[in-house]
């Protein structure tokens, strides 16, 4: 993998080792995940022994050093995996993209040595990371947290639910947002290590999801949830610095989720195309194909091109708040976009679960959505352009 990814070539432009890495993971989706993309789906979990593999290629620890059994590649790696999954299936993506850019990255950034020694040696070798932050009245008002924590001999006690928490049902690790002191606000906000099987967690209902079907996204509750002092992240009341500097990273994520169901869409809305034949001729004949397949495919250049340069700015070590934003709002409306023509182009057949396009279509309207909704992203973007 490489380190940073730097080049004067065209941002869409791999280098060799970039194309080597990003051809890998493409080649395993297809001989691996593409054939129960119907079943997972169908069933709304991850197949068995699925994540295992994802493990054996590195893709649990594409970020965590080599020295603690990860990959030691760089966040653009990361998001060339989810952008490579997310052509097959956006659902197995998410997985992998909450536990590298969210839960790894944290870690990265927040812990101790003695914390990043122990946490991420057991994501890099398949313990899944789950991002607890969500709840029933705290979405876009991320801060407006109920979960409460208190401080107890050796440790804290936890106490709350959380909603919308992706990977929840394979998680052994969750990152666990609770408020210490409710009348600082924000500022009282502090971030947790909690592990499956803690006394007090448990996982609540799995919902059932119109898209992204084999992720799994269910509540968590906190009864009385004791963890030690070494669960703690970073400082006491810095938890909500924690929670923004990671979504910014994790809207990028997004952004290649996004990017790679639109590629994936164009592929099988083109290769369609020239087989379905009307009149005589494969409608890719037909200049109104043409002309929305140019389309498609044009905005999904201008998406590559958000999501990558927000990537490597981020690994460059440069402010990228507006670059983050930006891909994640562009790259959203492209998926809904393409693949809502890919079901147009299919037809009748777009239309049912025989074919990939409906399923394309379902997966794209959670990127409006999760990690800052579109409107949240206006908002960031307004902030720093005018």
């Amino acid at each position: 993998m490489s380190e940073h990814g730097h080049s004067s070539a065209p941002l869409t432009r791999l280098s060799e080792e970039e194309q080597l890495f990003y051809s890998t993971i493409r080649r395993f989706a297809e001989e691996t995940i593409a054939p129960l993309v119907r079943s997972m789906d169908d069933e709304q979990q991850l197949a068995p022994g699925l994540l295992q593999k994802l493990t054996e290629l590195g893709l649990m620890g594409i970020e965590v050093p080599e020295a603690l059994g990860g990959s030691g590649g760089s966040f653009f790696d990361a998001v060339l995996a989810i952008e490579a999954i997310s052509q097959v299936d956006p659902g197995v993506a998410v997985l992998v993209d909450v536990h590298n850019t969210l839960v790894v990255n944290a870690i990265r950034r927040w812990a101790t040595e003695d914390q990043r020694a122990h946490w991420l040696t057991k994501l890099a070798e398949g313990t899944v990371g789950a991002y607890a932050l969500s709840e029933a009245g705290s979405g876009s008002d991320a801060f407006a947290l109920q979960t409460r924590t208190e401080k107890i001999d050796g440790g804290y006690r936890l106490s709350g639910r959380k909603l919308w928490i992706s990977n929840a049902k394979e998680a052994g690790i969750f990152l666990v947002f609770a408020t210490l002191d409710p009348a600082a606000g924000y500022k009282g906000i502090t971030a947790f290590f909690v592990e499956k099987g803690t006394p007090g967690l448990t996982i609540g209902r799995k919902e059932d999801k119109m898209g992204i079907r084999a992720s799994s996204t269910c509540e968590l509750l906190l009864d009385g949830c004791e963890v030690p002092s070494a669960n703690l992240l970073g400082e006491e009341g810095k938890g909500y610095k924690i929670a923004i500097e990671t979504l910014n990273e994790g809207r990028i994520g997004i952004g290649a989720q996004m990017l790679g169901l639109a590629e994936g869409a164009w592929t099988h809305a083109a290769r369609y195309a020239k087989q379905r034949k009307q009149f005589g001729k494969p409608i890719s004949e037909f200049q109104a194909v043409q002309f929305a397949l140019a389309e498609m495919a044009t905005d999904i250049e201008a998406a590559k091109l958000l999501v990558y340069n927000a990537a490597r700015v981020k690994d460059a070590g440069q402010p990228y708040v507006t670059e983050a934003a930006m891909a994640k709002l562009f790259a959203s409306q492209v998926a809904e976009s393409v693949a809502s023509k890919c079901v147009e182009i299919f037809g009748g057949n777009g239309f049912v679960r025989d074919y990939p396009a409906e399923k394309f279509y379902r997966d794209a309207k959670i990127g409006k959505i999760y990690e800052g909704t579109s409107n949240m992203q206006l908002m960031t973007i307004a902030k720093q352009v005018l």
